[in-house]
């Protein structure tokens, strides 16, 4: 077995139900149904596993997670076994008396997501009527028990005139962090462009704002920030670098070095259920695929940015250029990165362009879970 350093966080999507219908969700198109979620007892052995393997932060995540009703009982066998636990949730499914309970099995971190700053945007971007009124009550209990908070919204051409407000929602809310997250382009957010692109005066507004946001808020609120990157000239550092730092657990089982790694064809991928975590980590062809720069061809190779962001997001290669070991077209060194601004601005110009919902089979569709 080679020697790979171990990853510091896992993201374990638990389910892919969900009450929300979100357009930009990145999700697969395809979502893993009920019946193919890993159980209570497999999900407890996989954190062991990961403690193991020296993962530290669990991110537990879906769809939504609160759709499980087991979920007090992950939470505490993944303190039992070690792991600082972040719950990412809409707050959709989670009452004052669950989120009593998974204070008092040791959940450490509660990332509440942000779909408008206020009811109209947000219960239309979420195609969930009263979502908003539920979140902010959501909140107020978080608050009131005493959870470390950060607030993530998710802004697109619909609402990033909305960032202000969102900040200052996130102070209100006693949040230690915000994540500013430009909606990306994967699953079935491909199918929005032209409803959610941001025009490039949008992006660049909102930089502005998180710049000035930063100095004035500077040991108050932490403020990370994912751009709109197609209007970028250097891609993100997807991941910290591929293989590196984290990995997914999808609900089947699935081990994935990203989280729309399964839209690169020929990467083989491997289950919990038929091999161990460490295994996986170490010698998975799919992990292997885009570690380090050896993978890497002109003009990534010679570049001496490649161990800044290498080579950017492969999944964001293959779903626009078709070469998952292609250079981020987000890069201006990419021979497609003027087509791919082009094509940015014509999507932002589709001001009549109506939002596609992710409508969720019958067999999958998730309602709150009142416990």
């Amino acid at each position: 077995m080679s020697t790979v350093a171990p990853p510091i966080a896992m993201l374990a999507e638990l389910t892919h139900r969900c009450p929300l219908s979100c357009p930009y969700c990145s999700n697969p198109v395809e979502l893993a149904r009920q019946n193919s979620e890993l159980d209570t007892a497999t999900w407890s052995d996989v954190f062991r596993q990961a403690a193991d393997l020296g993962v530290l932060q669990l991110h537990l995540s879906g769809g939504e997670p609160a759709s499980r009703r087991d979920l007090v009982d992950l939470v505490r066998a993944a303190r039992e076994a070690g792991l600082y636990t972040n719950l990412i949730t809409s707050g959709i499914g989670l009452t004052e008396k669950r989120l009593r309970e998974l204070d008092a099995v040791g959940l450490d971190h509660v990332q509440l997501s942000l779909q408008g700053t206020d009811a109209t945007m947000a219960d239309e971007i979420g195609g969930y009527r009263g979502g908003f009124a539920r979140k902010m009550q959501v909140a107020e209990w978080i608050k009131e028990i005493g959870f470390p908070l950060t607030l993530n919204a998710v802004l697109h051409r619909r609402n990033l005139h909305q960032l202000p407000r969102a900040l200052e929602m996130a102070e209100e809310m006693g949040a230690r962090r915000i994540e500013v997250a430009t909606v990306q382009f994967h699953g079935w957010a491909l199918k929005n462009r032209d409803a959610l692109m941001p025009t490039r005066e949008q992006a660049k507004k909102a930089t502005q704002i998180v710049a000035e946001a930063r100095a004035r808020l500077k040991g108050r609120l932490v403020i990370d920030y994912v751009p709109a990157d197609y209007h970028e000239d250097f891609p993100k550092r997807c991941m910290g670098g591929w293989g590196t730092t984290g990995l997914n657990v999808v609900p089947d089982g699935t081990v994935l070095p990203c989280h729309a790694a399964q839209t690169i064809p020929h990467l083989r991928f491997d289950r919990v259920q038929d091999r161990s975590l460490a295994e996986i980590w170490q010698t998975n062809m799919a992990f292997d695929a885009y570690r380090g720069t050896e993978w890497m061809a002109d003009p990534c190779r010679s570049c001496d940015r490649k161990t800044v962001d290498f080579g950017g997001c492969r999944c964001q290669a293959m779903a626009i250029v078709g070469d998952a070991g292609a250079t981020d077209p987000v890069c201006v060194k990419s021979p497609h990165h003027g087509a791919l601004q082009t094509q940015a601005d014509q999507h932002a110009a589709q001001a009549d362009a109506h939002l596609t919902y992710r409508k969720m089979p019958a067999k999958i569709a998730a309602e709150p879970v009142e416990m």
